[in-house]
């Protein structure tokens, strides 16, 4: 197989796609259920619910109560947000080599910015980024091409498919498609069928090795 050209840009999602976050995610959402007496959800029901950001997914969920459910959240993730991430394997190398071939990185993620930029720093990746972008740091949230715009200003660029948006969910490949980047799925499970054909991607790779070895 040829290798892939070398994009101008990667965007990258955060959570599940550099670091695993769910454990920690999941007992938080499922702390702020037990506050106001809802059913917690196990680990599959998160993955098909938790995807947009707090200020676009809570008012329907908690309607007048939203705000406080937020602060809910907030509490139990600021307590434990940092000890419970882990990076993927892979992943900071991947990182470290995509800047080495002068390729413009950055992450839009629906994480509130605040907790997103805390991550980066001790994980030492901070200065890798030329943008970390979370929640409410844009107008809008992903999957609003808001946030891409707010990512690439740093570097000149405007949105194309020589940038490439890197994630795990439906809510990636979304904001990809609305902000005219080149969609790119990367989980360690294959995509299931039809499972995006509103959105579908251009690429699917495991891990941040295999999206590497597009370029060997």
């Amino acid at each position: 197989m040829p290798a892939a050209p070398l994009p101008d840009a990667v965007i990258f999602d955060w959570d599940n796609t550099l670091i695993d976050a769910w454990p920690c995610i999941l007992d938080c959402y499922n702390q702020t259920f037990r506050h106001f007496g809802m059913p917690e959800w196990s680990l599959e029901e998160g993955k098909q619910n938790i995807a947009r950001s707090l200020r676009d997914s809570f008012p329907s969920m908690f309607k007048d109560r939203w705000q406080d459910a937020r602060e809910i959240y907030y509490q139990a993730f600021a307590a434990s947000h940092i000890e419970r991430m882990v990076p993927f394997p892979h992943a900071e190398t991947m990182l470290k080599t995509l800047v080495d071939k002068g390729i413009y990185i950055a992450v839009v993620s629906n994480k509130l910015g605040h907790f997103l930029r805390e991550e980066a720093t001790h994980l030492g990746w901070d200065t890798m980024f030329g943008a970390l972008v979370g929640a409410t740091d844009a107008v809008r949230d992903k999957p609003d091409p808001a946030p891409v715009d707010l990512a690439l200003e740093p570097s000149g660029l405007v949105p194309s498919h020589k940038v490439w948006f890197v994630g795990d969910s439906f809510i990636d490949l979304q904001c990809a498609h609305q902000s005219g980047c080149l969609p790119v799925l990367m989980r360690p499970e294959p995509p299931g069928l039809d499972e995006f054909n509103a959105f579908p991607h251009n690429i699917y790779v495991e891990n941040g090795q295999k999206l590497l070895s597009l370029f060997a």
